[in-house]
Order: structure tokens, then C-alpha cells, then sequence
């Protein structure tokens, strides 16, 4: 369950969103290099406009830093949807190995390579066994034969 957020935070995140939207384009970027150099051109002291980009900097980064926070929390909500379809289906499936059920909080990402290439490794003996070409039908088959150890 998702965690909901007060109206204050979603209003914040509202214009994080706009803020970094706005400052990402590349007029904005030229408008700030156009105000600094009107800011020397009238004469203004540095020291006011250095305190003011730092001010900016700071809250940009800072804007920026929570919408990609809020994208990652979300991409992980849809991961760990996508495991737990993806668990649910392996047990489901005669054919499918129950090992291969929660191996990405279990092993590490060296070990799942591995696991990966032996599975390719089966499906193309597999297809090779069969003398079928490898296309969409033809590699489920193989798929299936590789389940039942033929």
C-alpha cells in the first residue's frame, strides 16, 4: 500500500516538479547567464549575486533530488509488483524451477548472471535438440522440452 502524503508535502512536490521543470529547459539556462550579465552590466556587486545563485543552486538541487527520490520509490513499488507476478507464475508453472523463486533478494548479482546464461544455455540446446528455428513460437517449445528435461 502506497504511502500517502499530507497536502503540504504534495503541494512541495508539486513545485519541486515545476521548478525543476522550468529550470531544466534551455531557455531558462540562458536566461540566467543573460540576468548575470546584466547583474555586471548595471554595476551590482558580485558578492549579491553570488549569495543568490548559491541560494539557487542549492534549492534546485535539493528540488531535484526529490522528484528522483519519489521516481525511484515508485519504480520500486512496480519492481517489487513485477517479482512478486513473476514468483506467482513460477510456482504456478510445472516446468519452471521453484530455485529460481526470490533469487533476486537471495544471490547476488553475479550468481543471477549466471543462473540467466544456464538458462539460455538449456533453451538453445534445447531449440538445437528440436531443429527448430529460434523465433517466438519455436523458442517456447523448446522452453517447454527444456521443463521436461528432453
Amino acid at each position: 500500500m502506497a504511502l500517502r502524503k499530507n497536502r503540504l508535502v504534495q503541494l512541495g512536490d508539486r513545485i519541486s516538479d515545476a521548478m525543476s521543470r522550468l529550470f531544466a529547459h534551455a531557455g531558462m539556462q540562458i536566461g540566467v547567464i543573460v540576468f548575470c550579465a546584466a547583474w555586471f552590466w548595471f554595476g551590482f556587486h558580485a558578492e549579491g549575486l553570488t549569495a543568490a545563485l548559491s541560494i539557487l543552486a542549492i534549492t534546485l538541487t535539493q528540488m531535484v533530488l526529490n522528484g528522483q527520490y519519489d521516481r525511484e520509490a515508485e519504480a520500486h513499488r512496480r519492481d517489487v509488483a513485477m517479482h512478486a507476478k513473476l514468483d506467482e507464475l513460477i510456482k504456478a508453472t510445472k516446468r519452471a524451477r521453484d530455485e529460481m523463486v526470490g533469487i533476486e533478494e537471495e544471490l547476488e548479482e553475479e550468481e543471477i548472471r549466471e543462473l540467466r546464461e544456464e538458462a539460455k544455455d538449456l533453451v538453445e540446446r534445447a531449440a538445437k535438440r528440436s531443429g527448430e528455428h529460434d523465433d517466438g513460437e519455436n523458442a517456447k517449445r523448446a522452453i517447454e522440452r527444456v521443463g521436461d528435461g528432453k
